[in-house]
Protein backbone atom coordinates (compact mmCIF):
# COMPACT_ATOMS: atom_id res chain seq x y z
CA UNK A 1 0.00 0.00 0.00
CA UNK A 2 1.27 3.27 -0.86
CA UNK A 3 1.27 6.45 1.43
CA UNK A 4 0.37 9.86 0.09
CA UNK A 5 1.80 13.08 2.46
CA UNK A 6 0.04 16.41 1.46
CA UNK A 7 3.19 18.66 1.89
CA UNK A 8 2.18 21.74 -0.54
CA UNK A 9 0.85 23.79 1.70
CA UNK A 10 2.02 27.60 2.86
CA UNK A 11 2.53 26.89 7.07
CA UNK A 12 2.07 30.77 7.09
CA UNK A 13 2.07 30.15 11.33
CA UNK A 14 5.73 29.04 11.02
CA UNK A 15 6.72 32.11 8.79
CA UNK A 16 10.26 32.65 10.72
CA UNK A 17 11.05 28.75 9.18
CA UNK A 18 9.19 28.58 5.83
CA UNK A 19 10.07 31.40 3.98
CA UNK A 20 13.02 29.71 2.88
CA UNK A 21 11.61 26.10 3.02
CA UNK A 22 7.92 24.07 2.70
CA UNK A 23 6.55 23.35 6.28
CA UNK A 24 7.20 19.59 6.03
CA UNK A 25 11.03 20.26 5.17
CA UNK A 26 11.35 22.27 8.71
CA UNK A 27 13.18 20.43 11.00
CA UNK A 28 13.09 17.83 14.36
CA UNK A 29 16.16 16.19 15.67
CA UNK A 30 18.11 17.85 12.36
CA UNK A 31 15.59 15.93 9.50
CA UNK A 32 12.21 17.29 8.67
CA UNK A 33 9.39 16.49 9.96
CA UNK A 34 8.22 14.58 6.61
CA UNK A 35 10.70 12.27 7.02
CA UNK A 36 9.56 11.07 10.75
CA UNK A 37 6.33 10.53 9.44
CA UNK A 38 7.74 8.40 6.40
CA UNK A 39 9.39 6.54 9.37
CA UNK A 40 6.19 6.04 11.35
CA UNK A 41 4.62 4.83 7.56
CA UNK A 42 7.09 2.28 7.43
CA UNK A 43 7.40 0.94 10.73
CA UNK A 44 4.31 -0.54 9.61
CA UNK A 45 5.65 -2.00 6.58
CA UNK A 46 4.35 1.30 4.22
CA UNK A 47 7.70 1.81 2.07
CA UNK A 48 6.00 3.64 -0.85
CA UNK A 49 5.74 7.27 -0.87
CA UNK A 50 3.32 9.55 -3.07
CA UNK A 51 4.15 13.38 -1.98
CA UNK A 52 2.21 16.19 -3.31
CA UNK A 53 4.32 19.36 -3.55
CA UNK A 54 3.20 22.47 -4.14
CA UNK A 55 4.88 25.69 -2.19
CA UNK A 56 8.69 25.47 -2.74
CA UNK A 57 8.01 22.25 -3.68
CA UNK A 58 11.63 22.20 -5.35
CA UNK A 59 13.13 21.86 -1.95
CA UNK A 60 11.78 18.68 -1.41
CA UNK A 61 12.79 17.33 -4.86
CA UNK A 62 16.17 18.55 -3.78
CA UNK A 63 16.22 16.81 -0.69
CA UNK A 64 15.21 13.27 -1.76
CA UNK A 65 17.74 13.85 -4.78
CA UNK A 66 20.52 14.12 -2.39
CA UNK A 67 19.50 12.28 0.46
CA UNK A 68 22.66 10.11 0.65
CA UNK A 69 24.53 13.35 0.84
CA UNK A 70 22.35 14.09 3.51
CA UNK A 71 22.80 10.96 5.86
CA UNK A 72 26.12 9.64 4.90
CA UNK A 73 29.86 10.61 5.58
CA UNK A 74 31.43 11.86 2.10
CA UNK A 75 35.05 12.29 0.93
CA UNK A 76 35.56 14.99 -2.21
CA UNK A 77 38.44 14.97 -4.09
CA UNK A 78 38.12 18.16 -5.53
CA UNK A 79 41.30 17.29 -8.22
CA UNK A 80 39.73 15.08 -9.73
CA UNK A 81 35.48 16.35 -8.98
CA UNK A 82 34.84 12.68 -7.54
CA UNK A 83 32.62 12.32 -4.54
CA UNK A 84 32.93 8.96 -1.88
CA UNK A 85 30.08 8.12 0.42
CA UNK A 86 31.16 6.42 3.92
CA UNK A 87 28.25 4.94 5.72
CA UNK A 88 26.09 5.48 3.04
CA UNK A 89 22.72 4.65 4.89
CA UNK A 90 19.62 4.98 2.86
CA UNK A 91 16.10 3.91 3.79
CA UNK A 92 13.96 0.78 1.02
CA UNK A 93 11.56 3.78 0.27
CA UNK A 94 10.15 4.49 -3.40
CA UNK A 95 9.29 8.10 -3.59
CA UNK A 96 7.31 9.84 -5.62
CA UNK A 97 7.15 13.95 -6.26
CA UNK A 98 4.04 15.17 -7.74
CA UNK A 99 3.74 18.99 -8.54
CA UNK A 100 0.18 19.52 -7.35
CA UNK A 101 -0.01 23.49 -7.61
CA UNK A 102 0.87 25.66 -5.36
CA UNK A 103 -2.38 27.06 -4.48
CA UNK A 104 -4.66 23.89 -4.83
CA UNK A 105 -6.86 23.15 -2.12
CA UNK A 106 -6.32 19.58 -0.58
CA UNK A 107 -9.16 17.62 -2.25
CA UNK A 108 -7.55 19.00 -5.31
CA UNK A 109 -4.04 17.68 -4.74
CA UNK A 110 -5.84 14.14 -3.42
CA UNK A 111 -7.69 14.21 -6.83
CA UNK A 112 -4.32 15.12 -9.43
CA UNK A 113 -2.49 12.34 -7.27
CA UNK A 114 -5.06 9.39 -8.65
CA UNK A 115 -3.20 8.45 -11.52
CA UNK A 116 -0.26 7.18 -8.93
CA UNK A 117 -2.87 5.08 -6.87
CA UNK A 118 -5.70 4.34 -8.94
CA UNK A 119 -5.29 0.49 -9.52
CA UNK A 120 -4.48 0.04 -6.12
CA UNK A 121 -7.25 -1.10 -3.65
CA UNK A 122 -6.68 1.73 -0.99
CA UNK A 123 -4.16 4.01 0.04
CA UNK A 124 -3.05 6.44 2.86
CA UNK A 125 -3.45 9.67 3.14
CA UNK A 126 -1.79 12.13 5.77
CA UNK A 127 -1.10 15.98 6.31
CA UNK A 128 2.65 16.57 5.58
CA UNK A 129 3.16 18.15 9.91
CA UNK A 130 1.93 15.59 12.35
CA UNK A 131 3.18 13.20 14.55
CA UNK A 132 1.96 10.70 15.86
CA UNK A 133 2.38 6.53 17.78
CA UNK A 134 -0.62 5.91 15.18
CA UNK A 135 -1.30 2.24 14.73
CA UNK A 136 -1.26 2.53 11.01
CA UNK A 137 -1.54 -1.25 10.44
CA UNK A 138 -4.95 -0.84 12.54
CA UNK A 139 -6.14 1.85 10.72
CA UNK A 140 -5.54 -0.15 7.08
CA UNK A 141 -7.04 -3.04 9.08
CA UNK A 142 -10.31 -1.25 10.14
CA UNK A 143 -10.77 0.23 7.16
CA UNK A 144 -10.59 -3.40 4.93
CA UNK A 145 -12.95 -5.08 7.17
CA UNK A 146 -15.48 -2.33 6.97
CA UNK A 147 -15.67 -1.95 3.50
CA UNK A 148 -16.23 1.87 3.41
CA UNK A 149 -14.94 3.99 0.88
CA UNK A 150 -12.47 5.83 3.89
CA UNK A 151 -11.70 5.42 7.32
CA UNK A 152 -10.00 8.95 9.25
CA UNK A 153 -8.07 8.94 12.65
CA UNK A 154 -9.66 10.51 15.34
CA UNK A 155 -7.60 11.87 18.25
CA UNK A 156 -7.96 13.87 21.30
CA UNK A 157 -5.52 17.12 21.18
CA UNK A 158 -3.61 17.86 23.53
CA UNK A 159 -4.39 21.11 26.09
CA UNK A 160 -2.66 24.18 25.27
CA UNK A 161 -1.70 25.13 29.03
CA UNK A 162 -1.34 22.92 32.31
CA UNK A 163 -3.70 23.01 34.44
CA UNK A 164 -4.70 22.92 37.84
CA UNK A 165 -5.46 20.19 40.45
CA UNK A 166 -7.36 21.63 43.40
CA UNK A 167 -9.74 21.19 46.42
CA UNK A 168 -11.85 24.50 47.28
CA UNK A 169 -8.69 26.86 47.78
CA UNK A 170 -6.27 24.91 47.96
CA UNK A 171 -3.59 23.55 45.14
CA UNK A 172 -3.11 19.69 44.92
CA UNK A 173 -1.21 19.90 42.16
CA UNK A 174 -0.57 20.69 38.39
CA UNK A 175 -1.21 18.53 35.38
CA UNK A 176 1.20 19.32 32.27
CA UNK A 177 -1.31 20.04 29.13
CA UNK A 178 -3.97 17.47 29.45
CA UNK A 179 -6.11 16.18 26.77
CA UNK A 180 -8.24 18.56 25.73
CA UNK A 181 -12.05 18.88 26.14
CA UNK A 182 -13.08 15.51 25.61
CA UNK A 183 -13.88 16.10 21.85
CA UNK A 184 -12.52 14.02 19.41
CA UNK A 185 -10.86 15.44 15.89
CA UNK A 186 -10.14 14.95 12.51
CA UNK A 187 -5.85 13.86 13.04
CA UNK A 188 -5.32 12.70 9.59
CA UNK A 189 -3.94 9.41 8.92
CA UNK A 190 -6.05 8.33 6.35
CA UNK A 191 -6.87 5.19 4.65
CA UNK A 192 -9.10 5.67 1.31
CA UNK A 193 -10.15 3.98 -2.03
CA UNK A 194 -9.28 5.92 -5.34
CA UNK A 195 -12.99 6.02 -5.28
CA UNK A 196 -13.00 9.24 -3.08
CA UNK A 197 -11.84 10.94 -6.29
CA UNK A 198 -15.85 10.88 -7.25
CA UNK A 199 -16.14 13.13 -4.42
CA UNK A 200 -13.57 15.76 -5.24
CA UNK A 201 -14.46 18.22 -7.73
CA UNK A 202 -11.67 20.14 -9.11
CA UNK A 203 -8.41 21.95 -7.25
CA UNK A 204 -10.64 24.27 -5.28
CA UNK A 205 -12.44 21.47 -3.01
CA UNK A 206 -11.54 21.63 0.46
CA UNK A 207 -11.50 17.50 1.64
CA UNK A 208 -12.48 18.53 4.79
CA UNK A 209 -15.50 20.17 4.17
CA UNK A 210 -18.05 18.88 0.78
CA UNK A 211 -15.85 15.30 0.61
CA UNK A 212 -15.43 14.43 3.66
CA UNK A 213 -19.04 15.55 4.82
CA UNK A 214 -20.96 13.60 2.08
CA UNK A 215 -18.78 10.26 2.87
CA UNK A 216 -20.17 10.56 6.64
CA UNK A 217 -23.47 11.44 5.24
CA UNK A 218 -23.56 8.32 3.13
CA UNK A 219 -21.83 6.17 6.03
CA UNK A 220 -18.55 6.13 3.69
CA UNK A 221 -16.13 6.89 6.52
CA UNK A 222 -15.25 4.99 9.05
CA UNK A 223 -13.37 5.94 12.30
CA UNK A 224 -10.33 4.66 14.12
CA UNK A 225 -9.86 6.20 17.36
CA UNK A 226 -6.27 6.73 18.21
CA UNK A 227 -5.32 7.23 22.08
CA UNK A 228 -2.00 7.75 22.08
CA UNK A 229 0.02 10.27 21.47
CA UNK A 230 -0.59 12.86 18.56
CA UNK A 231 0.79 16.12 18.05
CA UNK A 232 0.61 18.35 14.86
CA UNK A 233 3.32 21.17 13.98
CA UNK A 234 1.25 24.45 13.49
CA UNK A 235 3.76 27.09 15.12
CA UNK A 236 6.94 27.41 16.43
CA UNK A 237 5.83 26.70 20.19
CA UNK A 238 4.83 23.23 18.60
CA UNK A 239 8.06 22.65 17.24
CA UNK A 240 9.83 23.34 20.04
CA UNK A 241 7.92 21.16 21.89
CA UNK A 242 8.79 18.35 19.77
CA UNK A 243 12.18 19.30 19.38
CA UNK A 244 12.68 19.11 23.17
CA UNK A 245 11.09 15.50 23.50
CA UNK A 246 13.33 14.70 20.68
CA UNK A 247 16.15 15.34 22.31
CA UNK A 248 15.37 14.19 25.80
CA UNK A 249 14.94 10.69 23.62
CA UNK A 250 11.23 11.05 24.50
CA UNK A 251 9.44 11.12 21.22
CA UNK A 252 6.43 9.10 21.59
CA UNK A 253 5.88 8.57 17.46
CA UNK A 254 9.57 7.53 17.47
CA UNK A 255 7.79 3.77 16.99
CA UNK A 256 10.82 2.49 14.58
Amino acid sequence: MKAVLLAGGLGTRLSEETTVKPKPMVEIGGRPILWHIMKIYASHGVNEFVVCLGYKGYVIKEWFHNYFLHSSDVTFHLATNEMVLHRAAAEPWSVTLVETGEDTQIGGRIKRILPYVKDDEAFCLTYGDGVGDVDISAVIDLHRRSGRLATVTATQPPGRFGALRFDGDKVLGFQEKPVGDGGWINGGFFVCSPKVGDYIEDDSTVWEREPLERLASEGQLGVHFHHGFWQPMDTLRDRRQLEELWAAGKAPWKVW
